[in-house]
């Protein structure tokens, strides 16, 4: 295996338009990292440079300490899953583990004893006499990681490997390159659009945002303490709510959510890490519940959707023109057995809120 720098890549197309801007960081022999953010961010660009599958318009791009920007990719020793698990749909599955060994050299005896390790593996060895057509997304995919790792390659890459398989299936996928992670130690680097898919995923997470890396951290010190509202509002699901709060001179000051109502947010600016006459709060739904008299902070809305999924259940309210999102227990909507367009009442804790400044968009505690 091997580590990966990056330091300041960038890449521009022809038309001006600018994919990647000056990214730097660097995956440590044997880390998981994950690349997240919406599509259209560039990092499937910014993948695609790593392999060699696009031009790098500045920066230097190392592997195990050596530039690789002008090497060939076959020259990189990397190996990449796709979305589509490019699969050769006349080749059998055993074929297409072994067709890139045979390209390379390998004695039969070598690429049968890697094709029987990677079956095994990966739970392949009853379908080696399959076509593609005639296994499930799921099995494709294990195909599309297998061909990888046959290869043996310094480092993996896996963009967005997850994305045309269901549900259930794609859980069952992460908990399956989770396992072959740590089973065999290696390098990998991970892109989706799909946060859930990074936080359980990566051992580190690279946040972007049109081109521009937003924030390199943890999945749970993203979740605790998010950069910026881009972060806040990209990790978790649902994501952070975030509402604008005016300073009355003592306090921020969210407005109560009706005119028959009295009640409104107020949080007093010396115990809010916030200057100036406005600032952002931000407040994730699980951090809100049914208030209580306990609760000095009280947040009065209007509940416009009830959303139950299960476990849980997601009251959408809207308080002065701000929508937000409430993550409660059954056992907590039953109890407050609130309806459509009535006034509910949550409370909510200091330790739980986070500011950021309304012009920069930036953290600020």
């Amino acid at each position: 295996m091997a580590s990966v720098s990056l330091r300041q890549i960038r890449k521009c197309y022809d038309k001006g338009q600018v994919a990647v801007q000056g990214a730097s960081f660097d995956v440590a022999d044997g880390e998981l990292l994950v690349l997240v953010g919406p599509s259209g961010c560039g990092k499937s660009t910014l993948l695609r440079m790593i392999a060699g599958l696009e031009s790098i318009t500045s920066g230097e791009l190392c592997i195990d300490g050596a530039r690789v920007n002008e090497l060939a990719p076959k020259a990189r020793d990397i190996a990449m899953v796709f979305q589509n698990y490019a699969l050769y749909p006349h080749m059998t599955v055993a074929d297409n583990l072994a067709f890139g060994l045979k390209l390379r050299g390998l004695s039969k005896a070598d690429w049968q004893a890697r094709i029987a390790e990677a079956a095994a593996m990966l739970e392949l060895t009853d379908l080696l006499h399959r076509l593609p057509k005639q296994l499930s997304g799921g099995q494709r995919q294990r195909v599309a990681l297998g061909r990888a790792l046959v290869r043996h390659p310094k480092v993996f890459l896996l963009d967005e490997p997850l994305s045309n398989l269901d549900a259930r299936l794609r859980g069952s996928m992460r908990a399956e390159i989770s396992r072959l992670h740590r089973r065999l130690g290696a390098t990998m680097i991970y892109v989706t659009h799909d946060q859930i898919e990074a936080m359980t995923l990566g051992q580190r997470i690279v946040v972007l945002r049109d081109g521009v890396i937003q924030q390199i951290d943890t999945p749970m010190a993203l979740y605790n303490r998010p950069a910026n509202t881009f972060v806040a509002g990209f990790i978790g699901s649902p994501g952070m709510n975030l509402w604008q709060m005016r300073s009355d001179g003592a306090d921020w000051v969210l407005p109560a959510a009706v005119d028959k109502t009295d009640g409104k947010l107020r949080i007093a600016r010396t115990v809010a890490h916030a200057d100036g006459d406005a600032a952002v709060l931000g407040i994730r739904p699980e951090h809100l519940r049914p208030a209580s008299a306990m609760d000095h902070y009280r947040l009065q809305a209007v509940l416009e959707t009830v959303e139950p999924v299960g476990n849980e259940v997601f009251l959408h309210f809207n308080c002065s023109g701000q929508s937000g999102v409430a993550r409660v227990s059954p056992e907590q909507f039953a109890a407050m057995s609130p309806t459509v367009d009535e006034v509910i009442e949550l409370g909510l804790s200091a330790s739980n809120w986070h500011w950021f400044d309304p012009q920069t968009r930036l953290r600020l505690d």
